[in-house]
């Protein structure tokens, strides 16, 4: 039973940002700044899909903002591009409010959040600490509204913008010894539903990315199912960014994995999750 990064651009565990590194004291950077690059702000950007979707954004000329908890994986992420890097425990109670004001500080605009920060948990939901179930909530659902939340006037007043959600294969159907990743990420589903449907007519879209998984654990292991291949990090920063390029509203990694909703009616869906997880 274990505490693990998630196929969804899990943030190595690390120390909570204090003093000069922690998101508030971005203003050392001096006053925000108006540029003519899009700006992309990526959460999880310290390792996997983060880190890669990052990269691929820096690519095409994206002046980029790196959230993470651990500074020298974040740095790493950073290294040849222009980006900046904001430190921050978004599972912290005011870590959504200070990262979206030190983002906006630094340069005045997001463009794109992908919000790729997440964690999961794998055993028997009966043997899971209180804690864990309260810290994967926290993180996988709870923050990424709050982070939206501060983000999204911006992107309003602006007319235009994008808000990247990362999903899972969980979340479209329930998978065994992980309930409350399944939760967490079926709740994401149903908030980028309903918050898309709120924002018609505003210029801001929203995108939902359902990635196979991409070198998760299970049970403090390596996750050993080789059929299907496991996606790499990639793949589906690729996709999103894709995504975001034709401003679509959903996406899979891979393309195959948009078969399941079409098998839901049929009622084959759920044995997929404990078939191919």
């Amino acid at each position: 039973m274990t505490l693990t990064g998630s196929g969804s651009a899990y943030d190595p565990p690390g120390p909570a940002p204090h003093g000069p590194s922690a998101p508030s004291r971005v203003r050392e950077h001096g006053p925000a700044r108006r540029l003519d690059r899009r700006v992309a702000l990526v959460t999880g950007a310290s390792s996997g899909i983060g880190a890669a979707t990052a990269r691929r954004f820096a690519m095409d000329g994206w002046q980029l903002l790196l959230n993470g908890r651990d500074r020298r994986c974040l740095e790493r992420t950073a290294s040849g591009t222009s980006a900046l890097v904001l430190p921050a425990d978004l599972a912290a109670p005011d870590g959504p409010r200070l990262l979206a004001q030190s983002a906006l500080h630094a340069t005045g605009r997001i463009d794109v959040l992908v919000a790729g920060a997440g964690i999961g948990w794998t055993g028997p939901f009966a043997a899971m600490p209180h804690t864990d179930i309260d810290r994967v909530l926290a993180l996988d659902l709870n923050a990424t509204l709050h982070l939206v939340r501060e983000v999204l006037p911006s992107m309003i007043a602006a007319g235009r913008g994008r808000v990247v959600l990362l999903g899972s294969v969980a979340g479209r159907a329930g998978v065994r010894e992980e309930a409350v990743h399944s939760a967490a990420r079926a709740g994401l589903a149903a908030f980028a539903e309903a918050l898309r449907q709120e924002l018609r007519g505003t210029g801001v879209g929203v995108t939902f990315v359902v990635p196979a998984r991409a070198g998760s654990t299970r049970r403090g292991g390596p996750h050993d199912r080789t059929t299907p291949r496991p996606v790499s990090p990639g793949s589906v920063a690729r996709e999103i960014f894709q995504s975001v390029r034709q401003d679509r509203d959903e996406a899979h990694a891979p393309a195959w994995r948009t078969l399941p909703s079409r098998l839901r009616a049929l009622g084959l869906y759920r044995r997929m999750p404990n078939r191919f997880g």
